[in-house]
């Protein structure tokens, strides 16, 4: 599902990625771990196609996703790819099933599609209750749980996850976790997870460790 090779990048003088390699197969789990500093969160980016490699090479789902560029690769993006962050990134003037549709709508899916998919995913992570609820009248545990399904709702091939229960309590924290699997088991997404929580990091089918641009 991804593959990537010789993956390079620099800011200014302060090389940060060191020619990293990463191949990760469809529906898995993958966790990346180290310090701050070791490139974790570049290399997300780089995978997400936020950010552009100065040297390497990346597929994903099979396409060659350095040689998009503009409306391609910003569709490519929207289709294939969601993002999960440690801080919600939620629309305040918008519900629970809004903030999940908004993707949905970028990507072209009519009304009544979006909010079929929007509240499946909802109801299926027990928020069922809480479609029409604004962010602020949600728990953090809940806030998280509208922001996966968010990233799910144009069915991507890819999840990318930082510090996705970062802000969480412990409680919290595992269910959110569990989350990730049952979600992979229902939907066959793969995962990459950036984290600090050894034990999120524990539980992925892999656990990659960075130090200086590089994995161990």
């Amino acid at each position: 599902m991804i593959k990537a090779e010789g993956l390079e990048k620099s800011f200014g003088k302060l090389k940060v990625l060191k020619g990293v390699d990463l191949a990760v197969a469809p529906a898995e789990v993958v966790s990346i771990v180290g310090a701050s500093g070791a490139g974790k969160s570049t290399l997300l980016q780089i995978l997400g196609t936020l950010s552009t490699p100065d040297r390497g090479s990346l597929e994903i789902d099979g396409a060659d996703v350095l040689c998009l560029s503009g409306d391609r690769l910003s569709d490519f993006r929207g289709r294939k790819i969601g993002f999960v962050f440690q801080s919600h990134n939620l629309l305040s003037e918008f519900t629970a099933l809004e903030n999940v549709m908004i993707p949905a709508f970028i990507a072209g899916i009519s009304r009544k599609k979006a909010q079929e998919r929007a509240k499946a995913l909802l109801e299926e992570m027990g928020l069922g209750a809480r479609l029409d609820h604004k962010p602020s009248e949600l728990s953090g545990g809940e806030q998280q749980r509208v922001a996966i399904a968010r990233a799910l709702v144009n069915r991507p091939a890819v999840v990318l996850a930082d510090e996705p229960s970062g802000n969480l309590d412990s409680r919290t924290k595992q269910e959110i976790h569990q989350l990730f699997f049952d979600l992979r088991e229902k939907h066959g997404q793969t995962f990459v997870i950036v984290t600090h929580d050894p034990a999120l990091a524990d539980l992925c089918d892999r656990k990659l460790e960075m130090k200086d641009g590089l994995f161990l």
